[in-house]
């Protein structure tokens, strides 16, 4: 068998492998994550900070959701008022020479939501998530860009539980 004929049943091999595996993927009921339906076409978003992330996020999801977020709360269907939202660090664990080496990150956010009129939807609720992370001040730099992605996914996280809690709604 030449070198050539080797290397084409090899590739063929593979190649069948391939389709194979990814046959199996298909079938496996995996699928991306996506924003669940929505009852609702319009919504108002009260009481965040001038610059939260957390709001820039809701907007973008529940545009792509086919959502529309309005500034007057009163021509809504939906008004998700944000109580608080913070961000959170603290000190887990220092060594013996009282240097940091394990940090907690918390994203807190506390929110309801009401119609126009003022029903509650959603009574007061919080989210609380947490995250450790380990840290060393020879790559100061790159712990800090790690505590920014930690802090980046979770908001991400608590939007996805905001979409999911306004999914169930029913106005």
């Amino acid at each position: 068998m030449s070198s050539s004929s080797a290397r084409r049943t090899w590739l063929a091999a593979a190649g069948g492998g391939l389709l194979l595996a990814s046959a199996a993927l298909s079938g496996c009921g995996f699928e991306r994550r996506q924003t669940p339906p929505l009852r609702f076409t319009s919504i108002a978003l009260t009481g965040f900070g001038r610059d939260s992330p957390l709001r820039a996020l809701l907007a973008r999801e529940l545009a792509d959701a086919g959502v529309r977020v309005l500034p007057d709360p009163a021509q809504a269907q939906i008004v998700l008022q944000a109580l608080d939202e913070a961000r959170e660090r603290s000190v887990v664990a220092i060594t013996a020479a009282a240097q940091v080496r394990e940090l907690q990150l918390r994203v807190r956010f506390n929110f309801r939501a009401a119609t126009p009129a003022g029903r509650e939807l959603i009574p007061r609720a919080e989210l609380l998530l947490t995250r450790d992370m380990s840290t060393s001040e020879s790559i100061a730099l790159a712990k800090e860009q790690e505590e920014n992605e930690l802090v980046r996914a979770m908001q991400a996280d608590i939007v996805r539980q905001v979409l999911r809690r306004l999914a169930a709604l029913n106005p």
